[in-house]
């Protein structure tokens, strides 16, 4: 009888425990999913790292999908006659027209700097090809690590 109790006992620790390793390593599989997920570098499904060089390479080849890689989900875009706030998908599209009516000379970033907070700015000057001049402003803000144009601006000089 004390034998039957305590091979109960036992079976009853035993499955404890393999409940208790279940929920742990379930546990760290959704902690890393969710790691993954929300982490840029690790998902692979945006942009880990950029610089202002990466961005003015997209603006200098009129390239409006590479340029909107950099683009925050919501972006505030300034060009002559269009002042707006948009999203991503909008905002490339914006700029995609920008760059079919003034094709690309040449783009040169003039000055640079960053604030306490992190934020990136980049002015520079965007020259068409029909001989245009365009002082051309970007902010970039962090997100989850990661640098995102916020603020883009082309204004006619």
């Amino acid at each position: 009888m004390q034998q039957a109790t305590a091979m109960k006992t036992t079976i009853k620790i035993f499955f404890g425990i393999i409940v208790f390793c279940f929920f742990n390593q379930l546990q760290l599989f959704a902690n890393y999913n969710l790691t993954c997920l929300s982490n840029p570098a690790v998902s692979g499904l945006e942009l880990t790292a950029f610089s202002g060089e990466d961005i003015a390479s997209a603006i200098r080849s009129a390239n409006a999908p590479a340029l909107a890689k950099y683009f925050n989900s919501s972006i505030d875009l300034s060009l002559p006659g269009n002042e707006i706030t948009c999203s991503k998908a909008q905002a490339e599209q914006i700029v995609r027209d920008f760059f079919a009516k003034n094709p690309p000379k040449s783009f040169k970033i003039n000055h640079q700097g960053a604030s306490k907070d992190g934020s990136q700015f980049f002015i520079g000057t965007y020259v068409s090809a029909k001989g245009k001049s365009f002082r051309t402003y970007f902010l970039m803000k962090k997100v989850s690590d990661v640098q995102y144009i916020q603020q883009l601006q082309f204004e006619e000089e």
